[in-house]
This record gives C-alpha cells, sequence and structure tokens, in this order.
C-alpha cells in the first residue's frame, strides 16, 4: 500500500471572521432574493436560506441584525423568496449593494411582479417564488432566523439555480450518470 497525498489543512481560528467566513463559505448554497413589501418595500440578496418542513411547509432565513432588512422583517408579517436563475448574477449583486436606493426605487433595476398572497416583489426569470407567512423568530447571535410559513409558491424547473461557493457565484456543473439521484 502507497502513501497517499492529503491536502495541506487550513485551521480556522474562530475569533477571525474573515476565517471563519471563509469555513462557511466552503458549503455550496443557493442564491435567493428575499423581500417585503408595503409602503417601503425592500430586497436583500440572501444564502442563508433554508426549507425546514414539507408539512406545513416552512422555511427559514437568517439575517444579519446590522442590516436593513432585518427591521424590514421584524415589522413585516409576511415576506418572499426568489430562488436566483443562473444568469441573475447582476440581480443578486444588486440587492447585495449597500448603495441601492431605498424603498420602490431598488427594484426598478429589476423585473418584478406583486406577490398574490403577500403583495412582496417577486423577481421575475426566477427559479422559484415562494411567499410567506412570518410564523417565528429565534436569536442567532449576530443573526436571527425567521421562520416562514410557505402561503403560495410557484416554479420553473427548466430553470437552473445560480449557486454561491467559496465567496463566488456558480453554475452547476456537466451532469454525469453515476452521481444523480432518480
Amino acid at each position: 500500500m502507497s502513501p497517499t497525498t492529503v491536502p495541506s489543512m487550513e485551521l480556522v481560528d474562530l475569533q477571525d471572521r474573515k476565517q471563519l467566513r471563509g469555513a462557511f463559505g466552503s458549503f455550496p448554497t443557493g442564491v435567493t432574493v428575499v423581500t417585503v413589501g408595503g409602503d417601503s418595500p425592500r430586497g436583500m440578496t440572501a444564502n442563508s436560506f433554508t426549507s425546514v418542513s414539507l408539512s406545513p411547509p416552512l422555511l427559514l432565513i437568517c439575517v444579519g441584525k446590522d442590516a436593513v432588512m432585518h427591521g424590514s422583517l421584524d415589522r413585516s408579517p409576511t415576506f418572499s423568496v426568489s430562488v436566483l436563475d443562473a444568469d441573475q448574477e447582476a440581480v443578486a449583486r444588486h440587492f447585495a449593494d449597500h448603495s441601492r436606493p431605498a424603498g420602490a426605487g431598488q427594484f426598478d433595476a429589476v423585473g418584478w411582479q406583486p406577490g398574490h398572497k403577500t403583495g412582496a416583489p417577486l423577481i421575475a426569470g426566477a427559479v422559484a417564488h415562494l411567499e410567506c407567512e412570518k410564523r417565528q423568530m429565534y436569536e442567532g447571535g449576530d443573526h436571527t432566523v425567521f421562520l416562514g410559513e410557505v402561503i403560495a409558491a410557484a416554479r420553473w424547473p427548466l430553470r437552473e439555480a445560480l449557486l454561491f461557493s467559496g465567496g463566488c457565484f456558480r453554475r452547476f456543473g456537466p451532469e454525469h450518470a453515476e452521481g444523480r439521484v432518480t
């Protein structure tokens, strides 16, 4: 038996936010835009999103306590999530840009429509739209976990989702038959 070459490991200093962010960023995620409607609509790019339950249909998003969106979500009984398409990196960057306009003006740069149930903006061209009623909020260190019950959903199954991993936007690679789940 021959020795195996193991790539070098980097120990993460848990007090170094950049290193910790790099470790967390090793896990690929989808990219979404979370929105609230009302008198002052707001959008935010988020990759800390996951499904929680099918019955009832629940999802969660995590939002930094210092984000403007945190206050918007705190005040709103509803919110929406648009799962971005692989070709919507510019949309993701727009809603991550802190210099974008406040209120409805921030949606002038993208196609959107109001959600039928929440009125929150839904991003045109997305892979899926999920409209939610806020159910619970949980403390999570410097973030708050917002739990939402899905009250309306739509999807476009032939579209491919935008990914984020290692601090970069990415796309799925070519499919390989041996790794396909059926």
